[in-house]
C-alpha cells in the first residue's frame, strides 16, 4: 500500500516510523538524548557540512543525527506528519508558538524593511510587533479585517515604506472577532510589491482553524503559523509551535532556528506525536458541539450578538465568499455580546461550572475568557473599539463535552446576568427563557 495514497489520519499512526528502528516499539519511543554517535569520523564531517550549508545534500544522500539541537527523531517524525495535512513540503517545530512567529519574523526582516500585518491579531503577536520589533529599526504597517485590496494597498504606499515592504502576516480568522481575511487576495497583494529582487512573502497565522479546516499553501500563503499548543497538542498539556512551507523557506527557518536554541524537546515532540492521532476526530467533534452552541447563543434573550463562522450568509457577501472559497468548517471557536458590559460578563464567566475560565483553545476541554481583559489586553481602548473587542465580548473554545451539558452550563450562568427589560413586551418564551 502506498503511503501518499492514505488519508491524512491514517497516516498520523505509522507514518515516517519503522517499529524496527526501535526494539519493534510500536509507537515511537521519547529519545531523551541531546546527542547521537557517528559511525565514522566521515560520516559526522559529512553531516554537518550539509547541516551548516557548507553544500548541498547530494542525490540519494541519507543525513543523519547531530545533536538534539540540530535533530531528534521525535521532532523528525513529528514534522514529516503534519507536513501531510497542509500538503507542505516541510515543517520545523518549536517550543511555543510565540518562538514559532518570532523566529520567522527575525529571519525575513532586517533593519528599515516594513511588515504589513492585519487586525485584530493574538495579543502576543501584536505586542511583539509593535514593542520588539520596532526596536530593531523595522516599520510596522496596519491593516484591518474588512478592508479591500485596493484601500490595504493604499495604506501601504501612504505610509512611505512600500518600497520596503518584505513581509505580510495575517491571522484568519481573527482572534477573537472570527473576521476573515482573504488569503488569495493578500497573495495579490505581495506580488503587487514583490520586485525581481525583493519578494513579499506571505504568511498566515492558521492556529484558530488548526490543519484540519483551512489550508493556506492552496490559496497563496507562503508560510503556516500554528500555536501547536492549541488544536494539534490538544489536551492543555503542552507548550509548541509550528510553521509549515517550502524546502527552501523551512531550511531558513530551521537554520536560524538552530542558533536561537528554540527547537522542541522530545516530549514536546512525543506528546505531540501522540495528539496528532486523534487530531481528526477531536475537531469533528468539537466542530458539532460549537454548531449547537452557537444555536442556542444565538436565540438567547441576554445575548446582543453572536459571532460564528456557521451564521455567515449572502447578507454578508464579501465575508461568506471568503467563507465559502478558503474554509472547509465553521470551527470550534465562537464569541459573543453579553447585554450590558463588563459586570454582566464577568457575572457570567464566574458562573460557568464546566466551561472552565481559562485562555488557550483547541483543547479536549471547553474554555471561557474575556478577550478586552486578557488576551488583548494590551490593545489601545479606541483600537478596541473600532474592532469591537468591547467589554461585553466573552470568547468560547468548544471541546469534547456533550453538547447539552455545555449548552445548561452557559444557561445557567446566564442566570446570573440581570437585564432591564419591560416585561409586557416579552413573548411566553422569552419570560420563561429569562
Amino acid at each position: 500500500m502506498n503511503d501518499k495514497k492514505l488519508h491524512p489520519e491514517s497516516l498520523m499512526m505509522s507514518y515516517g516510523y519503522n517499529p524496527e528502528w526501535s526494539e519493534g516499539a510500536i509507537k515511537c519511543p521519547i529519545f531523551q538524548t541531546s546527542t547521537f554517535v557517528f559511525k565514522t569520523a566521515e560520516e559526522g564531517k559529512a553531516f554537518f557540512e550539509v547541516a551548516y550549508g557548507k553544500r548541498e545534500q547530494r542525490p540519494n544522500e541519507k543525513l543523519g543525527l547531530i545533536y538534539s539541537r540540530i535533530n531528534n527523531p521525535d521532532l523528525e517524525i513529528l514534522e514529516n506528519r503534519l507536513t501531510l495535512w497542509d500538503g507542505a513540503e516541510d515543517c520545523a517545530v518549536f517550543e511555543s508558538g510565540m518562538s514559532a512567529i518570532s523566529t520567522v519574523m527575525l529571519e525575513f526582516l532586517k533593519p528599515g524593511d516594513s511588515i504589513l500585518y492585519s487586525s485584530p491579531l493574538y495579543g502576543g503577536t501584536e505586542h511583539f510587533l509593535q514593542h520588539v520589533l520596532t526596536q530593531f529599526g523595522i516599520n510596522i504597517i496596519r491593516f484591518k479585517t474588512g478592508q479591500s485590496r485596493d484601500e490595504i494597498i493604499g495604506i501601504i504606499n501612504k505610509s512611505g515604506h512600500a518600497d520596503h515592504l518584505k513581509m505580510i502576516y495575517i491571522e484568519t480568522p481573527a482572534n477573537p472577532t472570527l473576521d476573515l481575511i482573504d488569503i488569495s487576495c493578500c497573495k495579490e497583494i505581495a506580488n503587487h510589491f514583490s520586485t525581481k529582487g525583493k519578494e513579499v512573502v506571505l504568511a498566515v497565522d492558521n492556529t484558530y482553524f488548526g490543519p484540519l479546516w483551512q489550508h493556506p499553501l492552496d490559496h497563496g500563503a507562503d508560510i503556516i503559523l500554528y500555536s501547536a499548543t492549541k488544536y494539534i497538542g490538544g489536551h492543555s498539556d503542552v507548550i509548541a509551535g509550528a510553521v509549515l512551507g517550502s524546502s527552501a523557506v523551512i531550511k531558513r527557518i530551521k537554520t536560524l532556528r538552530t542558533f536561537l536554541g528554540n527547537m522542541a524537546g522530545p516530549w514536546t515532540g512525543w506528546l505531540l506525536l501522540r495528539s496528532l492521532e486523534t487530531l481528526k476526530p477531536r475537531m469533528e467533534t468539537q466542530a458539532r458541539n460549537a454548531k449547537h452552541v452557537a444555536e442556542f447563543l444565538a436565540h438567547h434573550p441576554k445575548i446582543e450578538r453572536v459571532n460564528y463562522l456557521g451564521f455567515l450568509s449572502e447578507k454578508d457577501p464579501v465575508q461568506f465568499n471568503v467563507y465559502k472559497k478558503q474554509c472547509l468548517s465553521p470551527g470550534a471557536m465562537l464569541s459573543f455580546e453579553v447585554i450590558g458590559g463588563e459586570k454582566e460578563a464577568f457575572l457570567f464567566l464566574n458562573n460557568l461550572k464546566l466551561i472552565k475560565l481559562a485562555v488557550s483553545l483547541g483543547s479536549t476541554e471547553s474554555l471561557a475568557e474575556h478577550p478586552a481583559t486578557m488576551t488583548h489586553v494590551d490593545i489601545d481602548e479606541a483600537e478596541k473599539i473600532e474592532l469591537h473587542i468591547t467589554s461585553k465580548l466573552v470568547r468560547l473554545s468548544i471541546g469534547v463535552e456533550h453538547y447539552e451539558d455545555l449548552i445548561a452550563d452557559i444557561a445557567q450562568a446566564l442566570e446570573h446576568i440581570q437585564i432591564e427589560t419591560d416585561i409586557f413586551d416579552l413573548t411566553s418564551e422569552e419570560i420563561e427563557a429569562l
